[in-house]
């Protein structure tokens, strides 16, 4: 096993890497910016090493400093969790021809599904399904016109270097896709440092689900369960669980074999996802996926993904210390061959946002008070005292609740809901006993328009 870990993020997923690392035994270091210098896990690391002021740019994604750290700390390996550096092919590089051994997938795998348009041609050549859309990118406005009057209206002009919902804008008609066209090249190049833009179909009514896979040392690639993702804001999830209520033991083994797929055909190693979309034959899915008529490759995420935690709880393993076992060569400490998933789990994010417009509210910590009790599992990266400041991401928290079944789950997410005591910051648990009372919600049968509906 690794000896000593350096963990280049903050936070709950610094929190949460570093609680498994030290439960095997292996030194955990922290890195942090001025602004989260008070912040749990900065204190729960055996060693922090401040890498810069708050600006993200200067300390998180500043990866000189990060691999200095990890020099003056005599770190054996890098694990980036999720964001900021995590998905950086040239970081990938730099870590593991500086000696150190680095906790995810190849630089070559990232490269690869770093490109949207890259990556959905490898899937359709891997026998993955994909939507109709552009095979290279849509170079000027007329180039995207013509894509989209071939592949029909509505269609998403998505940023190819995109991730995590952002980048994206639907248009409706060819008005529509002259006016988003630009906003997305800019807002791609501003943010990606890479203009290029891709048309695929939009879909109205569609579900996110999303296969958690795992690339062993020895080679294999195996498939732990999907997860169901539909409840979002802004193409950004506020709610995961597993199962999904509309896949089916057909469908389920379809979706598997074709992330597994997805991961062959790069050579995967380590903790990866496959998004997908479920496209209905009708309204009605019925909770059992009778009404999923075809899925779609939506794209790979290439690292530990926020929502891991209900894949944990199903399949009773710990993700970080099989990413760990992985990076170090070691064998999974599960039988590939025997997985079980057992029961449901549901993840609610505790975001510093107001529950109606979900638009930021940073503010200092006044009251924090976690559930506990049988099933309930909270990923924190705040106690009370702390602020959460307005450079990072809102997320202040996971509560995650697993139960034999989903009924069972929700109401063991309602009292847990109930029983979190949180003042200071806006957030979004008021949204949260809204959704979980959803007629809509509660019989499973849902997609990813929920949330405009309720509001």
């Amino acid at each position: 096993m690794i000896e000593s870990l350096l963990v280049a993020n903050r936070g709950e997923i610094a929190r949460r890497i570093i609680r498994t690392a030290k439960r095997l035994g292996v030194r955990a270091i922290a890195v942090h910016s001025e602004a989260d210098a008070d912040l749990p896990f900065v204190t729960e690391a055996d060693e922090a090493v401040c890498v810069g002021p708050a600006n993200p740019a200067q300390s998180y994604r500043n990866s000189e400093a990060i691999l200095a750290a990890a020099r003056s700390t005599g770190a054996q390996a890098i694990h980036p969790g999720y964001g900021f550096l995590s998905e950086n092919a040239d970081f990938a590089r730099t870590v593991e021809a500086s000696g150190l051994i680095w906790v995810g997938p190849g630089a070559d795998a990232i490269s690869a599904m770093g490109d949207k348009i890259n990556a959905r041609n490898l899937m359709a050549v891997a026998g993955v399904p994909v939507a109709p859309g552009t095979t290279e990118p849509a170079t000027d406005l007329a180039a995207a016109i013509a894509a989209a009057a071939e592949i029909g209206y509505p269609v998403m002009v998505k940023a190819a270097a995109g991730g995590g919902g952002m980048g994206m804008a639907v248009a409706a008609d060819e008005a529509a896709l002259r006016t988003e066209y630009d906003k997305v090249c800019s807002f791609a190049e501003r943010m990606f440092g890479d203009g290029s833009v891709l048309i695929e179909r939009y879909f109205p009514r569609v579900r996110h689900v999303e296969v958690q896979i795992l690339g062993l040392a020895d080679g294999r690639v195996v498939a732990l369960g999907e997860r169901e993702c539909s409840v979002q804001r802004r193409n950004q999830k506020l709610v995961e669980e597993s199962p999904s209520p509309a896949v089916s033991p057909e469908l389920r083994a379809r979706l598997l074999a074709a992330a597994v797929r997805a991961g062959e055909a790069v050579h995967y190693r380590n903790a990866g996802t496959v998004e997908c979309l479920l496209v209905p034959r009708q309204r009605d899915f019925k909770g059992d996926g009778s009404g999923v008529d075809e899925f779609f490759f939506l794209e790979m995420n290439t690292r530990l993904q926020v929502e891991h935690p209900v894949t944990e709880l199903v399949y009773g393993l710990d993700l970080v210390e099989e990413q760990l076992r992985v990076a170090a060569g070691l064998a999974p400490a599960f039988d590939p061959e025997a997985l079980t998933p057992r029961g449901h789990a549901i993840e609610l994010r505790i975001n510093a946002e107001d529950p109606k417009r979900f638009l930021p509210g940073p503010g200092v910590i006044k009251t924090w008070v976690e559930p506990t009790g049988e099933g309930v599992r909270v990923d924190s990266g705040y106690v009370a005292g702390n602020t959460v400041t307005p450079f990072y991401d809102s997320l202040m928290a996971k509560l995650i609740v697993s139960a034999p079944t989903r009924a069972e789950a929700i109401e063991r997410a309602k009292a847990a809901v109930d029983r979190f005591e949180l003042t200071g910051p806006k957030n979004n648990l008021p949204f949260f006993v809204e959704l979980l009372g959803n007629p809509e919600f509660v019989s499973g049968d849902y997609d990813t328009t929920i949330i405009p509906r309720m509001r």
